[in-house]
């Protein structure tokens, strides 16, 4: 009966584990389902949005030769998980004003996908397929 139980409880936890938080795999998965159509990972992409390497930790408006909207140039945030977390959530709601219209309603593809812009501000650029 015991073996049963944790059997059960390994195949029924196994898959919920796979879509944990903080998972840089599910996030470069929800960057090309939420994000890349706007913004690049590379180093000097053009885009609709400023590309997101290195963005974690900068600054707001901080990426040279973007056009920024007046709103989020004067907003002096710094990229860090909170205020991540908050911007992909509701970006007008955290900065009035921003040209930023999308947001990503699920907290772990939120945490998923922050877990993964780190990854793009740990060294070099990090195309989407450097992350295993």
């Amino acid at each position: 009966m015991a073996c049963t139980c944790i059997a059960v409880t390994t195949v029924v936890l196994t898959p919920m584990l796979a879509f944990a938080a903080d998972d840089a795999v599910a996030g470069q998965h929800a960057f090309a389902t939420h994000c890349a159509s706007c913004h690049g990972v590379t180093t000097g992409a053009k885009k609709m949005g400023p590309t997101l390497a290195g963005v974690f930790g900068g600054p707001s408006g901080g990426v040279p030769d973007f056009n920024y909207s007046p709103a989020l140039k004067n907003a002096h945030l710094t990229w860090d998980s909170a205020t991540l977390d908050k911007w992909l959530r509701n970006p007008p709601g955290l900065v009035h004003g921003t040209t930023m219209f999308a947001s990503v309603p699920s907290s772990t593809d939120r945490q998923n996908l922050i877990a993964y812009l780190k990854t793009l501000s740990q060294g070099a650029d990090a195309s989407p397929a450097s992350i295993k």
